[in-house]
């Protein structure tokens, strides 16, 4: 099983910036992409970032520009930096690996619980 912890979410002015990382451990064996999807109230999950094996990214058109992911391959880490807030972008973030354990040949999807992320105007 793969293990994803969300951290770094909090409250924010609009216009401000928060940066949210996520690790994922257990018994990994690789980790192909990575992203982060985020969730507002009475609203479908929506993906924010993701970032591939190479560092190939991409963004939601709401967020790009304004948003920026990476990972570490060496530490099995996803960052998004998020800056020039905006309250529409309130929202339970959630951290996603596409990853094969050491036990299996199967690429699977993990999820984290999520972290919340409030901008206020």
């Amino acid at each position: 099983q793969v293990q994803l912890v969300e951290s770094g979410g909090g409250l924010v002015q609009a216009g401000g910036s928060l940066r949210v990382s996520c690790a994922a451990s257990g018994s990994i064996f690789s980790i192909n992409a990575m992203g982060w999807y985020r969730q507002a109230p009475g609203k479908q999950r929506e993906l924010v970032a993701s970032i591939n094996s190479v560092g190939r990214t991409n963004y939601a058109d709401s967020v790009k520009g304004r948003f920026t992911i990476s990972r570490d391959n060496a530490k099995n880490t996803v960052a998004l930096q998020m800056n020039s807030l905006k309250p529409e972008d309130t929202a339970v973030y959630y951290c996603n690996a596409a990853a094969v354990l050491t036990t299996a040949l199967k690429l699977n999807d993990y999820w984290g619980r999520g972290t919340q992320v409030t901008v206020s105007s």
